[in-house]
């Protein structure tokens, strides 16, 4: 199997490293990540600027790195760059979680995204920690399992899974759970300062507080040691509320 690994932390970050590591023992992997940090672009692409595409040593060959987002990686890839087409992407690992409304700002979940046109679902992969040890190694080997499991049984193609993984040794975890996404509340406040020359600048705030982590979420299989796996769907059409909407559209002012 041919696996284009991509990521949103940048090509020379860890988590990229063991993932690709750990699946070059079992398939073919070429590596097409971006030049720099690209965290919470999404599936942003690329229109204005050329893209420039340079090899990199890392890894003994097959690694490139773009002056671009995720998606723009696997567009590249999908679009000529390539002499062989992928059997599928994997996108990560990523440093730190993607739970809940993560997935609306996750590059990593973008770079997926732009893998839906291939044979094979395409997996977006994060390792929830942030600070001390990160077990990559961990997420490096759930992510081989869920391969060698989609390599013995086929899902519908176009699917794209959010997998995120307790960062403790692969040992502690309890299993793999199917999760639905949880909820955050609205994020924190700006964080206004001044830059070096007396100006206004400002700093987002982090992520809001959880508002569901009930059985059943990503959060909630996370925080009880199991490897969360969300199904996710490209079309955002809410078919529930389309009837409703058109009474509102048909209403009389």
């Amino acid at each position: 199997m041919h696996i284009l690994v991509t990521n949103d932390d940048g090509v020379f970050a860890p988590g990229i490293m063991a993932l690709a590591k750990a699946l070059a023992e079992f398939h073919k992997v070429t590596v097409i990540a971006p030049d720099q940090n690209r965290s919470g672009v999404s599936s942003a692409i690329t229109l204005e600027t050329p893209l420039r595409v340079q090899e990199t040593p890392t890894g003994g060959g097959g690694w490139y790195q773009l002056n671009g987002t995720p998606a723009d990686c696997v567009k590249l890839a999908l679009s000529g760059f390539m002499n062989e087409e992928p059997d599928m992407v994997v996108s990560g690992i990523n440093a730190g979680a993607n739970l809940g409304d993560d997935v609306i700002y996750s590059g990593t979940v973008g770079g997926a995204i732009e893998g839906r046109y291939l044979r094979l679902p395409s997996i977006a992969i994060s390792c929830v920690g942030h600070h001390g040890k990160m077990y990559y190694e961990t997420a490096a080997r759930v992510a081989c399992d869920l391969v060698k499991k989609m390599k013995q049984s086929e899902l519908r193609a176009g699917s794209v899974l959010n997998v995120n993984v307790p960062n403790v040794p692969y040992e502690e975890l309890k299993g793999m759970k199917i999760t639905r996404q949880g909820e955050r509340h609205f994020s924190e406040p700006l964080m206004p300062t001044e830059d070096g020359r007396g100006r206004r600048i400002y700093w987002l705030g982090d992520s809001g507080k959880i508002k569901d982590d009930s059985e059943g979420t990503d959060f909630h299989a996370v925080f009880n040691n199991m490897v969360s796996i969300s199904p996710l769907q490209i079309d955002l059409t809410d078919y529930k509320r389309m009837n409703d909407t058109q009474a509102w559209l048909e209403a009389r002012i």
